[in-house]
C-alpha cells in the first residue's frame, strides 16, 4: 500500500528523468502570455544540470537580497540518483540587472543525503540550514532524510564553482521520523525544531529536536502528530510549536500545538478539519499576525471545493476557525488543489501566497488576500499556464526591500525534464 506522504510528496517529482545538461549561469528574462505578463517575469529557468531541477519549496533572502533555494532534483551525475539527480542548493544573486544562479552543493543521495524539499535558513555567521527529505545511508535503501548545514568556502572563491562545504548535523532512523518537511527552527539555546512526514508512532510522522552537544547534535522525539506533517513549525514567544497534519484530527487535517511540559513535551489539537466548508488536507504550515492569531491553508474542501485560507483566533484557550476564502479553481482533477506553500503577510496585514493547482488554467496562481470591512478582497496576481511560465508551485513567496515578490514554480520553463525543470519568478508591483 502506498501511504499518503509517499505519495502526495511525490506528485511531480516520482517520474521526473533528466539527462545532462549544460547549466545556464546568466539566465534570460522571460516574457509570459496572458494579460498579467507585464508584472511577472522569469528570472531563472532551471536547466535538470548543475543548477537543479523541480524545485519543491521556496526562496530565502539574504540583507544583501541574494536569494537561495533547494531544487529536488538535478545536480551533478552520479551517486544514488543518477537517472534523476539528488538534488542541489543554489544561489541566486542580481548583478548588473541579471540574475546568476551560483550551484552551492549537489547531493549524491549516499550519507549526506538526497531530495531537499524544504526552504534554507540562514544563520548569522552566513551558513545554511535545511534537510532533505531522503537520503543519509539509513532505512534499507533510499535514506530517511537528513538535517543538513552548508558553510561557504573561508577563503574567496577564484573559479565559476565554488562548493560549500556540507555537514549532515542528523539522519533520521525511521523511529524518529522520516522524510523531513518544511523549514527548521531554531529556539535562543540554539536547539533546531523540525516535523517529518512520517516515522515514530504508528509511521504517522514527528516533531523532533536537535540539540548541539559538544561537536555532535543529539536527537529527541517530542510528539508524533500521526497526521503525515507536510510543513514545518512555527514557534512562539513561550516555546510553543505550532504546525499541521495533512489527514490528521479526524481524517481531514489538524493543526496541532507541541507545548513543553517539565522535561517533556505535550501535543494538543487545535483544530480539526471536516473538508467540508472549513476546508480539510492542510499542507501549508503557519504564520502568526503581531495579534497572536494564526494563519494558513488548506488543499481541498471550502465552498468551491478548491482549499481555503483561514484563521485562528485564540481565546480562553480555545481556538476558534474563520474561514477567510475558499478557492473554486479548475484543479485539473486533482485532489490538491489550494496553496502548498505557506503565507506570508505585509505591513498592511494583506496576505499573500500560492495556489498549487487553482487559478485560470489549473497550473496554479499567486494570489494576494485584503482585508476589507467585513471580509476578504481576492486578487490574483498571476495564473499560471504550464508552460514556459512555470506550474505547480509548491513555494511560498517572499517580499524583497521594494516589495517585489519572488518564487519558484515546479515544473514548466525549459530544461531537459518532461514537463519542463521549473523556474524562479518575480513579481513586481503594478
Amino acid at each position: 500500500m502506498v501511504l499518503p506522504w509517499q505519495y502526495w510528496n511525490r506528485v511531480l517529482a516520482i517520474n521526473l528523468r533528466r539527462s545532462v545538461g549544460a547549466i545556464a549561469l546568466v539566465t534570460t528574462l522571460g516574457v509570459t502570455p496572458g494579460a498579467q505578463a507585464q508584472n511577472f517575469t522569469v528570472i531563472h529557468y532551471f536547466s535538470g544540470g548543475q543548477d537543479g531541477a523541480t524545485p519543491m519549496a521556496g526562496l530565502t533572502m539574504d540583507r544583501a537580497g541574494n536569494l537561495y533555494g533547494t531544487a529536488a532534483h538535478g545536480g551533478s551525475l552520479g551517486g544514488d540518483c543518477a537517472s534523476s539527480g539528488c538534488g542541489t542548493v543554489f544561489r541566486l544573486a542580481n548583478r548588473n540587472s541579471n540574475w546568476v544562479v551560483t550551484p552551492l552543493y549537489s547531493f549524491s543521495g549516499g550519507n549526506d543525503g538526497a531530495n531537499p524539499e524544504a526552504n534554507v535558513v540562514i544563520a548569522p555567521d552566513g551558513s545554511l540550514y535545511s534537510t532533505t527529505f531522503l537520503g543519509g545511508g539509513t532505512c534499507n535503501g533510499n535514506g530517511c532524510g537528513t538535517v543538513f548545514n552548508l558553510k561557504p568556502p573561508l577563503t574567496a572563491c577564484k573559479a565559476a564553482l565554488c562548493p560549500w562545504t556540507e555537514s549532515v548535523l542528523y539522519r533520521f532512523t525511521g523511529l524518529d521520523g522520516v522524510g523531513p518537511v518544511g523549514a527548521v527552527v531554531f529556539d535562543e539555546a540554539g536547539n533546531l525544531y523540525g516535523a517529518t512526514s512520517a516515522g515514530g508512532f504508528l509511521n504517522g510522522g514527528t516533531v523532533y529536536e536537535l540539540q548541539p552537544m559538544g561537536g555532535h547534535w543529539a536527537g529527541r522525539l517530542l510528539y508524533s502528530p500521526y497526521g503525515y506533517p507536510n510543513s514545518g513549525l512555527i514557534r512562539d514567544g513561550s516555546g510553543n510549536l505550532y504546525g499541521t497534519a495533512f489527514i490528521g484530527g479526524n481524517g481531514q487535517g489538524s493543526v496541532y500545538e507541541v507545548t513543553p511540559s517539565g522535561s517533556g513535551w505535550i501535543g494538543t489539537n487545535l483544530y480539526a478539519f471536516t473538508n467540508g466548508a472549513d476546508g480539510g488536507y492542510p499542507w501549508a504550515g503557519l504564520i502568526f499576525d503581531a495579534s497572536g492569531n494564526l494563519y494558513g491553508s488548506t488543499t481541498a474542501g471550502g465552498t468551491g471545493n478548491g482549499g481555503t485560507v483561514f484563521q485562528l483566533t485564540p481565546s480562553n484557550n480555545e481556538w476558534t476557525l474563520n474561514t477567510l476564502y475558499s478557492f473554486t479553481g479548475p484543479g485539473n482533477g486533482r485532489f490538491v488543489v489550494g496553496p502548498v506553500g505557506s503565507l506570508i503577510m505585509d505591513d498592511a496585514g494583506s496576505l499573500y501566497g500560492t495556489t498549487f493547482a487553482d487559478g485560470a488554467n489549473g497550473f496554479g496562481s499567486i494570489f494576494k488576500l485584503t482585508p476589507e470591512s467585513g471580509g476578504w478582497k481576492y486578487t490574483a496576481l498571476y495564473d499560471f499556464t504550464g508552460g514556459s511560465d512555470g506550474g505547480y508551485p509548491y513555494s511560498d513567496l517572499v517580499f524583497d526591500a521594494h516589495g517585489n515578490l519572488y518564487g519558484t514554480a515546479s515544473i514548466g520553463g525549459k530544461g531537459q525534464c518532461p514537463d519542463g525543470c521549473g523556474v524562479i519568478f518575480e513579481i513586481t508591483p503594478q
